[in-house]
């Protein structure tokens, strides 16, 4: 394990597994989110100490499940979770940031920039006002909003056949309940809960997998 810096986490060993190659680049951008993200309003004031197992690899786990060469759509990116966390380990596919303040627009590009990421674009904006813009292969979210009210944003960013790979807590199968009739309304189907980072991460990450059709 690497030692802590300014009180940020010390870096996992699942780490390095996780991000393979990827790893510099990923520890550059937790370091920096370590040091600046709490002023910058990025992460709470609780965050450094946890920043690696709580965010940074709680993203970095969905990595296996973005296909090969896609578009994603990340929707309300914040501080780069998972969004750019993904864009980093998957050089292969394109990310599309969707986040509507101006300020962590600007977090973003920089990271982008100061990492070489080309696969990084950054939409400043709700999810909603880029309907029809553009269709993606695969919609992210992280800690966004409940499904009942998430599906009817990231839906519709989409290609018919594209994937919802949304993270979500211990409460998901009641939102599942709750959003039966958005989903229904949305033609979301094969709808999975998965559970990602057994043995790898002491708390496992769930997502919601499902298609739209």
């Amino acid at each position: 394990m690497k030692q802590s810096e300014v009180g940020i986490e010390a870096e996992p060993a699942a780490a390095a597994e996780l991000a393979g190659e990827r790893i510099e680049a990923l520890r550059e951008f937790a370091r920096d989110l370590g040091e600046r993200g709490e002023p910058l309003g990025l992460i709470g004031p609780l965050e450094a100490p946890r920043l690696w197992t709580r965010h940074l690899l709680n993203s970095a786990v969905l990595a296996p499940l973005i296909e090969e060469g896609a578009v994603v759509a990340d929707i309300g990116t914040g501080g780069g979770m998972p969004g750019l966390v993904l864009a980093i380990v998957r050089p292969d596919a394109r990310f599309l940031l969707i986040e509507p303040m101006e300020r962590r627009c600007a977090w973003l590009s920089e990271q982008a920039e100061r990492l070489g990421l080309g696969n990084v674009e950054i939409k400043r904006g709700r999810a909603e006002e880029f309907h029809g813009a553009f269709e993606a292969d695969q919609a992210t979210a992280r800690a966004v909003t409940a499904l009942r009210k998430l599906v009817p944003l990231a839906a519709p960013l989409l290609r018919d056949g594209g994937e919802l790979l949304l993270l979500k807590g211990s409460g998901v199968d009641a939102e599942i309940d709750a959003a039966e009739k958005v989903l229904r309304k949305h033609r979301v189907h094969d709808i999975a809960v998965e559970e990602l980072g057994t043995g790898l991460l002491a708390e496992t990450t769930r997502v919601f997998r499902a298609r739209v059709r």
